[in-house]
């Protein structure tokens, strides 16, 4: 009984997750059509400024401190937000690059994308319409 018990209360003080499944995600009108895990990391951590079809590639990120933000470059290259951070800061530093354009919120990050054919991001799979094209979908955990 004591068991059960435990249990119970375990379960219910665990928070409740309800985000979906993180994706990446292009315009609809996009010639992009998939990317592999390291396409989309060149694309984010600034290697590479083009889609693999030679596009330029317009990266969107949403703000600091965004729950969703910290779980993308987590599951993306295992970093937490102070280390993407800090890496943005050598290359602006140096000049080799800039960071993603940071959006205010997801709506405003979908707003971003679906203006233009060059614009890519991340968004929950809560978050998906039709004028969106996921290129890359994180695996489950």
């Amino acid at each position: 009984m004591k068991y059960w018990a435990g249990l119970l209360i375990l379960m219910l003080t665990q928070p409740i997750r309800a985000e979906g499944e993180l994706l990446v995600v292009v315009s609809r009108e996009s010639r992009v059509d998939s990317l592999t895990k390291s396409q989309v990391v060149d694309l984010f951590m600034g290697r590479y400024v083009n889609f693999p079809n030679g596009d330029k590639a317009k990266v969107f990120d949403l703000a600091p401190k965004s729950e969703m933000k910290g779980q993308f470059y987590r599951r993306l290259v295992n970093r937490t937000e102070a280390q993407i951070d800090a890496y943005w800061a050598r290359l602006l530093f140096s000049g080799r690059n800039t960071p993603p354009k940071e959006t205010e919120s997801p709506g405003q990050l979908i707003d971003e994308i679906i203006s233009s054919s060059h614009a890519i991001g991340y968004i929950s799979s809560q978050d998906l319409i039709d004028s969106l094209k996921v290129v890359y979908r994180f695996e489950a955990l």
